[in-house]
């Protein structure tokens, strides 16, 4: 019986030392800029990605990983090694990636090979993963290291705030008049995760306020929050990201944190400026 071998994506938003010390493999979504196409976080870092949007005509794409590129490493380890493989995937309702990833499966080993809908995205998405890669490290078997991943998809909440209207506009969620009064306003959207999906949950004026209201939802939701693993990101503002950290530490008494930059393959659809925390709800 071989190990088991613990795949996400980029979307995951996972730093690198975090994928190494627990042996997280990734697959990469691609994100296409001035027709130039990059794999975000291999070819493109988060600090060049924001850089490149600070010109008002990029309009990054991104594409869902293909079938074909799960099938080759899937065959790559089915054909050498005893391995199982469990893939945890970009939330289905904001990428095709899954769905390519279980073709691949039926393809390959279905029985070996287990592909699973985070239904989440970001370090949201990366808390799941990387309970998974600590029940494998701890030596768990297969059945309980995907109960825990499904525990986690099950109890996992996504609170961010949208730094500006203008990517939204600029991928078509928000018209032109909207974004225009929005920025003007100072009104700054709080967004969560409903089925896999984002859904707007407040308007709030100001960033000071939206901050302070994240704080208050993860007290209305959270379970248990001191003794929990906490996700923060953020796009393209790290001391942003390290004041939400210490209210956290101040309100909750939190010290296990994860904290990391958006990439490309979700920054496309944010922009900079956004800041999202993770926790567990009941």
């Amino acid at each position: 019986m071989g190990k088991i071998r613990i795949y996400a994506d980029n979307a995951c938003d996972l730093d690198h030392n975090i994928l190494e010390e627990y042996g997280i493999k990734l697959f990469y979504i691609t994100v296409t800029v001035n027709g130039q196409i990059y794999r975000d976080r291999l070819d493109l870092s988060p600090g060049e990605f924001y850089k490149m949007l600070e010109k008002p005509e990029v309009v990054p794409t991104t594409a869902q990983i293909n079938p074909a590129e799960f099938q080759a490493e899937f065959e790559k380890v089915i054909n050498e090694s005893d391995d199982e493989i469990i893939y945890i995937a970009f939330s289905s309702g904001l990428s095709g990636t899954y769905q390519s990833a279980c073709l691949a499966r039926d393809a390959v080993d279905a029985q070996r090979i287990t592909v699973i809908d985070s239904l989440s995205a970001s370090v949201g998405y990366g808390l799941t993963v990387l309970r998974a890669a600590k029940a494998v490290k701890a030596g768990k078997n297969k059945a309980e290291v995907i109960a825990g991943i499904e525990d986690n998809i099950k109890r996992i909440q996504h609170i961010f705030i949208v730094g500006s209207f203008e990517m939204l506009k600029r991928g078509g969620r928000v018209n032109a008049a909207s974004a225009a009064i929005g920025n003007l306003l100072n009104i700054k959207l709080i967004l969560h995760f409903v089925d896999g999906q984002i859904v707007p949950l407040e308007k709030i004026h100001g960033q000071k306020k939206a901050r302070k209201r994240m704080l208050e939802i993860m007290e209305e939701r959270g379970f248990h929050l001191k003794n929990q693993m906490i996700g923060i990101n953020h796009s393209n503002d790290p001391e942003g990201a390290r004041e939400i950290q210490a209210l956290i530490k101040e309100k909750f008494g939190c010290e296990q944190f994860v904290i990391s930059e958006i990439g490309a393959a979700i920054g496309s659809h944010v922009g900079a400026g956004t800041y999202s925390v993770f926790f567990l709800t009941a």
